[in-house]
């Protein structure tokens, strides 16, 4: 079982997320991913101000100053770049770090970020055929020994290389991020290695009946993934399951009732026996590798998961 970090990138500074990328570096953690934001995502509560690292820019600061963990978003937003960037900047960190990166891709949702910075925000249904095309397009260039032609409705590429290639054979794996169920798990189905359930989404009105970040949530997502595996001959058996869990360790009820409150019933928050429970729980329904989102998500914090939850995994 392995276990990851999520870190927040905004009302920090690169002061306290070095120091938490050395307290990761050094204790059972086995991966670091930061969001892809450029506004911070509570800005609709008045935080706009606050400062924000850009993600792409961290993790090649990570790839150089780490041996051990691998790396990647939570989750880069397809509209933010070109995804023939995406493919040149992945491989080059996967470069950087040895064979470390996971290209963790999702569609993209807020809004306010794209008004702020002129990126064209389209309707949900092209953002998503964008993102299935993005996939196509990554995973042509991923798996290609030779240059690519791509003639996407949104994307092309017209005798592009991809040199140096990754590390990681056959290659750099891609985890998509999101939980819609027509498109998002069918666009997993077709190109992704790795999924991700975001506890952050959870919280959205349709999954509330499921009781939120729940083993009945993820088994319901896992029978509709391995429907579209089905339908497009995909063996359900290669693509890898994790789990981002925002969470509170705390004894303190008022702290870990404040949490949820505030973060939405995708969370986890409570004693170190409660949360390795929860763990247990998704472990047993096949989750690989857990991404814990602390908050806050500093020495301290990742200190005390990795001494009263890790060990008991780990």
């Amino acid at each position: 079982m392995k276990f990851g970090a999520s870190i927040a990138s905004y009302s920090t500074t690169w002061d306290e997320i070095n120091s938490a990328i050395i307290t990761l570096e050094s204790g059972r953690w086995s991966s670091i991913w930061f969001p892809d934001h450029f506004i911070p995502p509570a800005a609709w509560k008045g935080s706009e101000d606050q400062p924000i690292y850009e993600s792409w820019s961290l993790l090649a600061a990570v790839a150089g100053m780490t041996n051990k963990l691998r790396m990647g978003h939570m989750v880069n937003g397809n509209t933010y770049r070109n995804p023939g960037l995406v493919a040149k900047m992945a491989t080059t960190i996967d470069q950087i770090s040895r064979g470390r990166f996971t290209l963790s891709h999702g569609a993209a949702w807020f809004g306010r970020e794209h008004e702020a910075y002129g990126w064209d925000y389209p309707s949900l249904r092209e953002r998503s055929d964008r993102f299935e095309e993005s996939c196509a397009l990554i995973r042509a260039l991923f798996t290609s020994e030779t240059p690519v032609d791509f003639n996407g409705k949104y994307y092309q590429l017209e005798n592009a290389p991809l040199s140096p290639s990754s590390v990681q054979k056959p290659h750099i794996p891609i985890m998509v991020g999101g939980m819609g169920e027509k498109r998002t798990l069918r666009t997993l189905a077709k190109y992704g290695d790795m999924w991700n359930l975001d506890g952050f989404a959870v919280g959205k009105k349709e999954n509330a009946v499921h009781g939120g970040m729940s083993v009945g949530l993820f088994k319901r997502k896992i029978e509709i993934l391995n429907q579209h595996c089905e339908n497009v001959g995909r063996d359900p058996s290669e693509i890898r399951y994790t789990i981002s869990m925002p969470t509170k360790l705390s004894d303190n009820s008022s702290e870990t009732s404040a949490f949820i409150k505030q973060v939405g019933p995708g969370t986890v928050a409570g004693s170190a026996q409660y949360i390795i429970d929860r763990v247990g729980e998704f472990i047993d329904e096949g989750v690989d590798e857990i991404m814990f989102s602390p908050r806050p998500s500093n020495s301290e914090s990742l200190q005390c998961l990795d001494e009263d939850v890790l060990s008991a995994f780990v």
